[in-house]
């Protein structure tokens, strides 16, 4: 069929660099406009520096990036790496294998059409394909919306970040 697009899901390569420094812009810019704090900001670096630093931190930790690619372009991306603990940590936590989502983005303009649930199915099966009995993720406490796809997907609340300006 012409004028069909496919939506597929790939493992992140160099060729989509620049849409995956567009897609952290994009998410931090949401961010920083929901930031009740004021705490947030996009750097003048950020866009140069951020996605660098996420992918060495994938490649470092035996994560993975996905990308969900339509029209030959990055619509969205999940990175996760594999949870590694320190010898003090065996001290009051059973430290259980563990994934951790440490991004998730779709672009605005393609939200609610599944994206992000087919981006977390590949995630999922490939902190599965490690063993891993868990999978965390850190959500800012004022983006209601991913709070609610979070919630939707199954995960809950374990530890509460409360914060003061004093």
């Amino acid at each position: 069929m012409i004028g069909v697009n496919i939506m597929k899901i790939v493992e992140y390569t160099d060729k989509y660099l620049e849409d995956v420094k567009d897609l952290l812009v994009e998410l931090e810019e949401y961010i920083v406009s929901i930031d009740q704090d004021h705490l947030d900001q996009v750097h003048p670096e950020y866009r140069e520096k951020m996605a660098v630093l996420d992918l060495e931190e994938v490649k470092n930790n035996h994560g993975r990036c996905y990308l969900a690619i339509e029209n030959d372009k990055a619509i969205g991306l999940i990175m996760g790496i594999l949870v590694s603990f320190q010898p003090f940590d065996f001290l009051d936590y059973i430290c259980p294998k563990e994934g951790r989502i440490t991004e998730l983005i779709v672009s605005k303009k393609v939200r609610s059409k599944g994206i992000g649930n087919a981006l977390m199915k590949k995630m999922e099966d490939y902190f599965k394909s490690l063993g891993c009995e868990y999978i965390l993720v850190d959500v800012f406490a004022y983006n209601e919306l991913a709070i609610s796809f979070y919630h939707k997907n199954r995960y809950h609340s374990r530890m509460i970040t409360k914060i003061k300006k004093i």
